[in-house]
C-alpha cells in the first residue's frame, strides 16, 4: 500500500476513528522507541545486615495446623 492510498484511507474516516488512529499511532512509536539504557542501580550488600532477625523456630510446624497433620 501505497502512501497516497494509506492517505486517502485515513482522510475517508470519520472524525473519532481519525483520533482514535492517532493514539494508536502514538502508542506505536513510543512502544518502539529505543530504551535508554543507564547504569543499573541494585542493592548495596550487607546493606541491612543485623535489621533482620529471623527467630529460631522459623521451620517449626505451627500449633494452628496441629488438627491438620494428624
Amino acid at each position: 500500500m501505497s502512501t497516497a492510498d494509506l492517505f486517502v484511507k485515513i482522510e475517508s474516516l470519520p472524525t473519532e476513528l481519525r483520533k482514535e488512529l492517532i493514539d494508536f499511532l502514538e502508542f506505536l512509536l513510543q512502544r518502539n522507541k529505543p530504551r535508554k539504557e543507564g547504569p543499573r542501580r541494585g542493592g548495596v550488600p550487607g546493606l541491612a545486615k543485623g535489621r533482620i532477625v529471623i527467630a529460631d523456630d522459623f521451620d517449626a510446624p505451627l500449633d494452628d495446623f496441629k488438627p491438620y497433620m494428624e
